[in-house]
């Protein structure tokens, strides 16, 4: 295996392990959570239920991200699908912060990582800055 597959499969684990307790944290016990963590009320159904999907959503690409790391015909499209989750995520994030001020500090934290976890996806895949 090359390092270049070694180092790949490696940021994808990482990213699939490092993803999980946010998912978690946002749909497991949302009621709990959420007020815990960011001060959202999540006694409303509706709530409770798109954090829940947010959730699956995550974990949904984490299985992906895990099955990229050990097929490698599954690991150029687990590691876009990383890219583009991650300046998504990050995008989103900065147009709320450029709209709607400064959020929790841990957010901002999440943002700057969806940056650096989605440069070094594009890395990964051969991108370069010239």
């Amino acid at each position: 295996m090359s390092n270049s597959s070694t180092m790949q499969r490696g940021f994808l684990l990482l990213t699939a392990a490092g993803l999980v307790p946010i998912a978690l944290s946002y749909g497991a016990m949302p009621g709990r959570s959420l007020p815990w963590l960011f001060d959202i009320d999540a006694s409303a159904v509706n709530t409770r239920h798109i954090f829940r999907a947010v959730m699956g959503l995550y974990l949904g690409l984490v299985c992906f991200w895990i099955a990229g790391a050990f097929r490698s015909d599954l690991r150029t499209p687990a590691l876009w699908s990383l890219l583009v989750f991650m300046f998504g995520l990050a995008l989103g994030r900065l147009f709320s912060l450029l709209m709607d001020g400064w959020a929790h500090p841990l957010l901002i934290l999440y943002m700057v990582l969806e940056f650096a976890f989605g440069y070094l996806a594009w890395r990964l895949l051969g991108f370069r800055v010239e």
